[in-house]
């Protein structure tokens, strides 16, 4: 098999794999949770429609009342956080660091930055049971421009996703984090009247992230692009039960 044929079928496995990876987030974001829903007509169920107005399931950001019981005993803080530092050492970035770990019954999420400039680099899930670490769903691949395969660079370095985009590595996005915060606060006042957008948030390449409370308590997370104002709903998580930062 000639040189030419390998890059092409190496480009089109990676683009299937990365595919099937997405898929099953979504997949499993969807299962988690109970088709009950909020609202009289289920909740976001027509998808996206207008700026500040997408979710990708049924419940909220767990709770009793809209994600189904986890499936395993919790992880602890300490096993979430070796987990990824192992994964961190193996990805050989001297730059990327882990800053906050947020622990729920479904799973454990890992924010991390870079040392250089203090900006999201990757957001990542920790499974309970196996302590698996892998790239988080949803924004993350999505829209991440520099740490994803789908918008950027990808987490093992180069100057193109796998898609052929060209990396945007500017910190400078359209929507401000005020104007971040006003949009995510306001689908909260639409969807789930009660809850409270944190009064800080994260900035990723392409998007903000932003904790969700409810009684001055984190409950789950939602996140805003950069560029078009899309909210998007981290409805994988389950319950919250602790964090650390």
């Amino acid at each position: 098999m000639n040189k030419t044929l390998v890059i092409i079928f190496s480009v089109i496995g990676g683009v299937v794999l990365g595919a099937f990876i997405l898929g099953t987030g979504f997949f499993l974001g969807r299962a988690a949770f109970n088709p009950g829903g909020f609202g009289a007509n289920g909740m976001m169920r027509n998808g996206f429609r207008d700026r500040g107005n997408f979710g990708m399931g049924y419940g909220m950001m767990g709770g009793n009342r809209f994600s189904e019981p986890a499936v395993t005993a919790p992880i602890t803080v300490e096993q979430a956080k070796q987990a990824v530092e192992g994964y961190l050492n193996r990805l050989n970035n001297l730059d990327l660091e882990l800053s906050e770990v947020m622990v729920f019954d479904n799973n454990a999420y890992a924010r991390t930055t870079e040392k250089s400039t203090g900006i999201g680099a990757m957001e990542l899930l920790v499974d309970p049971q196996t302590l698996t670490v892998f790239p988080e769903y949803g924004p993350n691949m999505m829209w991440n421009q520099k740490y994803s395969h789908m918008g950027g660079r990808g987490m093992m370095g180069g100057g193109f996703g796998m898609m052929g985009n060209v990396v945007n590595n500017s910190t400078t996005m359209t929507v401000t984090s005020e104007d971040a915060l006003k949009i995510a606060q306001q689908y909260l006042d639409r969807q789930f009247p009660g809850y409270q957008t944190s009064s800080e948030l994260d900035p990723f390449y392409g998007y903000f992230t932003i904790e969700i409370l409810k009684d001055g308590e984190p409950v789950g997370m939602l996140s805003v692009n950069g560029y078009s104002g899309e909210v998007f709903l981290h409805t994988w998580h389950g319950n919250f039960i602790e964090m650390w930062e």
